[in-house]
């Protein structure tokens, strides 16, 4: 996604969660609210960050604190609309494609672009880096296709990633799905963005 399509997103993102009550963000998203430093903590690829509340920073950290380099801002995005739009609906662990998300026929051809096609090209031949990578993110091997991995990406967001490594006749395929419960956490544009992020965060940490 362009960066300037990204600035306007990123303000939005701020004002609606700037208007939400920190409590109810916190309980609903099952992350930590910090009453003393007015900071959500967000479990996100394998990583935790600190969103402050109500301005919606968003500061990386790690056992030994805070860093000073600046979150990328599609992660911060991503962060802010997770804890705004979250609901109470728990995790129903059953798998949904994209196309069943709300309007998402529509996203269809994005989706493919930033989430199948390199699931396909990053993994296709490298089934083991694929389970290694869900493994690092605290994810779990799932028995669809040839070789298929669950990463829980955020608390109630777990993204499952499926490869069929092809043969002569046809060549390697992929899917991602998603929970059903998918549609009360976030909108359908952020699933079409968040697999992508997902699996170059996956692709770095196993070296491919």
């Amino acid at each position: 996604m362009a960066l300037i399509n990204l600035i306007p997103a990123h303000k939005k993102a701020i004002k609606e969660f700037a208007r939400a009550v920190p409590e109810d963000m916190a309980g609903n998203a099952l992350v930590d609210f910090d009453q003393s430093g007015f900071f959500l903590t967000v479990p996100f690829l394998g990583s935790k960050y600190h969103v402050y509340y109500p301005g919606g920073e968003v500061k990386y950290c790690d056992g030994e604190g805070e860093k000073t380099e600046e979150v990328q801002i599609d992660y911060q995005i991503v962060l802010l609309h997770y804890l705004t739009h979250c609901s109470p609906r728990v995790v129903e662990n059953t798998k949904v494609s994209f196309k069943e998300l709300p309007s998402g026929s529509i996203y269809i051809g994005p989706f493919t672009s930033r989430a199948i096609k390199p699931l396909v090209a990053i993994f296709a031949g490298k089934t083991k880096k694929l389970v290694e990578a869900a493994l690092k993110l605290g994810g779990w091997k799932e028995d669809i296709g040839d070789v298929a991995v669950t990463v829980p990406v955020l608390p109630k967001i777990p993204i499952t990633f499926v490869l069929w490594e092809g043969d002569d006749e046809f060549p390697p395929s992929g899917n991602v799905l998603f929970d059903a419960s998918a549609p009360s956490h976030l909108h359908t544009e952020d699933y079409a963005l968040l697999p992508g992020l997902t699996l170059w965060e996956m692709k770095r940490i196993v070296q491919i």
